[in-house]
């Protein structure tokens, strides 16, 4: 199921939402049919979280079924709650420490800004019960908002190249397509929210685009 939506009049629903196919983290302040709509598209139970007091967890979390990696900026309150959901957590403390924006994960395989330090990484792959590896999309190490990726399919920023495109296809064992969001942004996690089940994508996105992520995600 696809659903076009909007968090407060903003379609960059990706940078306020995180999924798995168990749970949504979701930023706080939203209605509650905005809430519960998120939850029947996605198939998953609605967790409200707040990371640093700040409400861009989808840039500051990153997770799949195993474990989350989160800003070391949370406080203790977010990492029990993210626990409580069943999930490892490790705090990463790099200078780069935007997790959702850095790292790009599923069940299978991770892809990490090139920047990181090698002990995070290992500690990465751990968390997440992953093989890890360094990498860029479209030459940009933001790899979290350059692609969605879910265990059925990856959508990416459209200059991937061919190398990295290989690369995300081995990672994650999945198909890999070009796309945009929100009426040609090609920053992707930005504007799309996605699981094996469904996805929640910016208001601005056309029908072409929707056509593009239904098809990369497995859902036709």
């Amino acid at each position: 199921m696809l659903q076009l939506l909007d968090f407060n009049e903003n379609p960059n629903v990706g940078i306020y939402c995180r999924a798995n196919d168990s749970v949504v983290f979701l930023q706080k302040s939203l209605q509650k049919r905005t809430k519960q709509l998120v939850a029947d598209v996605l198939g998953v139970k609605i967790v409200e979280l707040s990371i640093a007091d700040s409400t861009i967890i989808g840039s500051l979390l990153t997770f799949n079924s195993y474990g989350a990696i989160v800003t070391a900026y949370a406080n203790k309150e977010t990492f029990k709650t993210i626990e409580n959901q069943g999930l490892k957590t490790f705090p990463i403390k790099d200078v780069i420490n935007a997790a959702g924006n850095d790292i790009l994960a599923n069940d299978y395989g991770a892809l990490v800004h090139p920047d990181l330090q090698n002990a995070t990484v290992k500690k990465i792959g751990d968390i997440l019960g992953v093989s890890v590896q360094k990498g860029t999309i479209a030459s940009l190490g933001t790899v979290g908002m350059a692609a969605v990726v879910t265990n059925k399919g990856c959508l990416c920023h459209p200059k991937v190249t061919d190398e990295e495109k290989q690369q995300l296809e081995k990672i994650f064992d999945v198909d890999v397509m070009i796309g945009t969001v929100n009426h040609g942004f090609p920053m992707i996690g930005s504007g799309l929210v996605a699981n094996t089940k469904g996805a929640i994508i910016g208001n601005m996105t056309t029908g072409i685009e929707m056509g593009r992520i239904e098809e990369a995600l497995g859902f036709l």
